[in-house]
């Protein structure tokens, strides 16, 4: 059962917040990693390179929980707990878009310049629960 994001966490998502994902290693510890986050409807997205720790995990276990708070107020924030996929960033496109919005324009560029054997990644985080002063 997917949960709905308020108005309040989507204009939270929209910004270039910080965001926290936690994934879990194979023997059950928590593994985070500090992230942008993109949206697509109420689904988050995260870039990231195949082969890294927070892909490998996902693809074996999709229960994550994603953090994001206001970089001027901590206390407002939204997590977002529920399961996540994994697909190529074709074009790299939301990794360009990422950290153009985070970082300014022409950011993205060291993303298209990478080689082509460097693949990025789409981790979509379907939400299941959403908590924090945003949330509602």
């Amino acid at each position: 059962m997917t949960a709905p994001l308020s108005e309040n966490a989507r204009e939270l998502i929209d910004d270039a917040h910080p965001a926290v994902l936690a994934t879990l290693n194979p023997d059950g510890s928590p593994q985070t990693s500090v992230v942008w986050v993109g949206r697509d409807g109420d689904d988050l997205l995260v870039s990231t390179a195949m082969g890294r720790r927070k892909e490998r995990n996902v693809r074996r276990d999709p229960r994550v929980s994603l953090t994001v708070y206001d970089r001027a107020d901590p206390q407002r924030y939204l997590e977002v707990r529920g399961e996540a996929t994994v697909t190529e960033d074709a074009g790299r496109a939301l990794a360009v878009a990422l950290a153009e919005r985070y970082e300014g324009p022409g950011a993205g560029q060291e993303y298209l310049d990478l080689p082509p054997e460097v693949v990025r990644a789409v981790i979509r985080v379907t939400p299941h629960r959403t908590v924090g002063t945003v949330a509602g």
